[in-house]
């Protein structure tokens, strides 16, 4: 099996962390660094990160995460966002790919005229958007946090509203999942088992 094959293979959702053991800003940078190279619609990449790490951080959080400890005794807690109105903010985004020649600027033009007629006029489409890339990055954050010997978990339970309100948040940023990374502590439950492949794959 492949070193990558067992990362994934042994890959646990933690609840109990070591309290003593925390992230710098450096190791918090390289994290997201990485888990920006996640795929998005026409490389929008309309995510946002806000790393929780200070106690004063935790302890607002913790009563918004329904008191869940883990939150506190990660070293970090990462506030996964996917941000609205992708249309506005891809010009930007894409220049980078068309000053390195990656698409020329017909595609440049094409992408962008593509996602205003996609998303301009559609906040469904926006806010689907917006979960699909933040939870695409929160998959490669957590894989990234295995492979460097690092534990993690992704949380649902949250008020995304108190979130927020508490972060300052933008009204664009929609709060989609929490992530805690650090160091695991004795006590986490190993992978449970996943279904056949036969129960959710049908060959076409």
């Amino acid at each position: 099996m492949s070193r990558f094959a067992e990362l994934l293979k042994s890959r646990v959702s933690t609840n109990r962390y070591d309290v003593a053991r925390t992230l710098g800003d450096r190791q918090i940078e390289e994290l997201i660094s990485l888990a920006t190279t996640a795929p998005s619609a026409f490389n929008l990449q309309n995510w946002k990160f806000i790393a929780v790490r200070s106690a004063e951080g935790k302890a607002k959080l913790l009563p918004i995460a329904y008191g869940q400890q883990k939150v506190v005794d990660a070293a970090v807690t990462f506030i996964v966002c996917g941000t609205l109105e992708p249309h506005l903010t891809l010009p930007s985004a894409l220049r980078p790919s068309l000053d390195a020649e990656i698409v020329d600027q017909a595609i440049y033009d094409g992408w962008i005229a593509a996602a205003q007629n996609m998303y301009g006029t559609n906040p469904v489409m926006q806010r689907d958007e917006a979960v699909r890339s933040a939870s695409l990055a929160a998959m490669t954050l957590m894989i990234v946090a295995e492979e460097r010997g690092l534990a993690s978990g992704p949380m649902i339970g949250f008020d995304p509203a108190g979130v927020s309100a508490a972060f300052d948040l933008k009204a664009t940023d929609v709060p989609v999942m929490l992530v805690t990374v650090g160091y695991a502590a004795p006590g986490n439950w190993p992978q449970k088992p996943r279904k056949a492949v036969t129960d959710v794959v049908s060959l076409a």
